[in-house]
């Protein structure tokens, strides 16, 4: 299915350079089971017309969207972790999978969360529960309610995975977030 006309992708973070990323590949999941659709949000950035089979090719298996970023990123950072200043951080269970501009011009990142492992996920397995990705759908809604200025929870894809978590009763089910 074409694109809306409010479609506008970008690739500003590339033009950084390679300091400041790593390329990756998302997870292979078993399952794409889509568990939640923001069509207020990606009515603004010109992705409200993909049939569901298209939106989950896009947010469940990362299809590159047509003019934005070709692979996902790892971003690096740096910053204080544990009351240490640590250089060497980064994106551990997440990445930058495209940059759009909405029809203010401003530009906006599609971010994952439980994508799977990075070149930064230390020990993690790089997944995502899906009690965890309810939650944040939850709270970024109240807080977009409430007139604050953050990410929208945009995607909610459950991936058929049972993860093994300590903080939860285990076995778990498992998904893929994206935000805007």
């Amino acid at each position: 299915m074409p694109f809306s006309q409010a479609f506008h992708p970008a690739l500003d973070h590339t033009r950084l350079g390679g300091l400041f990323y790593d390329v990756v590949q998302p997870a292979h999941f078993p399952t794409h089971t889509l568990r939640y659709r923001n069509d207020r949000a990606a009515s603004t950035v010109g992705l409200d017309t993909l049939t569901e089979d298209e939106w989950v090719d896009h947010f469940g298996r990362f299809k590159p969207l047509p003019g934005s970023l070709p692979h996902p990123l790892a971003l690096r950072y740096h910053g204080h972790q544990f009351r240490q200043y640590n250089p060497d951080l980064g994106d551990g269970r997440g990445f930058l999978f495209a940059q759009l501009r909405d029809d203010t011009g401003r530009l906006l990142d599609l971010g994952t969360k439980g994508s799977g492992r990075t070149p930064w996920s230390r020990g993690g397995d790089g997944r995502l529960t899906l009690k965890g990705g309810i939650r944040e759908i939850l709270a970024a809604s109240m807080l977009e309610a409430l007139g604050v200025e953050t990410s929208r929870a945009f995607s909610l894809i459950e991936t058929g995975e049972n993860l093994e978590r300590h903080d939860e009763p285990s076995p778990t089910r498992s998904a893929v977030l994206v935000r805007l």
